[in-house]
């Protein structure tokens, strides 16, 4: 189940090019992350899983920009990554919102940050537009601590997306949430990126989710010196439904493969 290249046309979209990530210890060099080679194409849903302390995050911050990459490269569209940048947004699991600010002001702080050319009334156009995309109309005037941990979490994937990144990468962003808020931001985030397509990279430990919201997944080794073990295809058609998915047979295919991956690198754990 080794995923196959990407098409030539899209080769050029999100290169990781022999990447490697390492820090200096008293012991030596501590390598994290091995030779990492990828390609992502434009508008594809990919997510990055693999057992804890395998460098998923570490991957994550470095297409952010918030970590430098030991060896190798990354870039987006032909340029290398070296910084943050706009064309790039992140979302984090514990929602990263300012609590004196409304639901609207912490959307709006952020288009104000890129998109300056913009009139007054274009912004707040765009405020309401991915506020309305996250179902979060009728709370635009609360403050954080007034709306529950999935609404937060709405916030800051309209913050993100109304900036109009090329990239959005989530960090385990359903991860504090509980079982049936998550299952819920999943379709609702899923439903978003199916009407308007992007570049989404995810990291998680869920393998249900990433069959569910992926395109391929990326099957990341045990760390330390995490490789790419595995590339999974993931072949059902947008849109999607949780339900028919799972009374395919295949799905549970994909599922096992997963599991049986992940249970191998685990059983062979120090």
């Amino acid at each position: 189940m080794q995923g196959h290249p990407p098409s030539p046309h899209a080769t050029d979209f999100l290169v990781v090019d022999s990447l490697s990530k390492s820090y200096p210890t008293a012991a030596g060099e501590f390598v994290v992350l091995d030779d990492i080679q990828l390609t992502i194409r434009e508008d594809e849903f990919v997510s990055l899983i693999g057992h804890s302390g395998c460098g998923k995050s570490t991957l994550l911050k470095i297409l952010a920009g918030l970590e430098q990459a030991t060896t190798g490269q990354v870039r987006l569209e032909g340029k290398a990554i070296r910084k943050p940048g706009c064309d790039r947004m992140m979302v984090f699991q514990h929602y990263g919102l300012l609590p004196w600010l409304t639901v609207r002001e912490n959307v709006r702080l952020a288009i104000d940050e890129v998109l300056k050319g913009l009139s007054s009334r274009e912004k707040a156009q765009i405020v309401n537009e991915h506020l309305a995309m996250v179902n979060l109309t009728a709370a635009a005037n609360k403050y954080p601590d007034e709306i529950s941990g999935g609404m937060k979490q709405r916030v800051g994937i309209a913050r993100a997306l109304a900036i109009r990144p090329k990239v959005l990468l989530m960090d385990e962003p359903f991860g504090a949430l509980d079982a049936l808020t998550r299952g819920k931001l999943q379709r609702q985030v899923l439903e978003i990126w199916e009407n308007h397509r992007q570049t989404v990279i995810m990291v998680t430990h869920d393998v249900d989710e990433a069959l569910y919201m992926s395109d391929r997944i990326i099957m990341l080794t045990n760390g330390p010196n995490a490789k790419i073990g595995e590339i999974l295809e993931v072949p059902f058609p947008h849109p999607r439904n949780r339900q028919q998915l799972r009374e395919s047979p295949q799905y549970y295919e994909l599922r096992n493969h997963a599991l049986n991956f992940l249970d191998r690198y685990f059983s062979s754990d120090d």
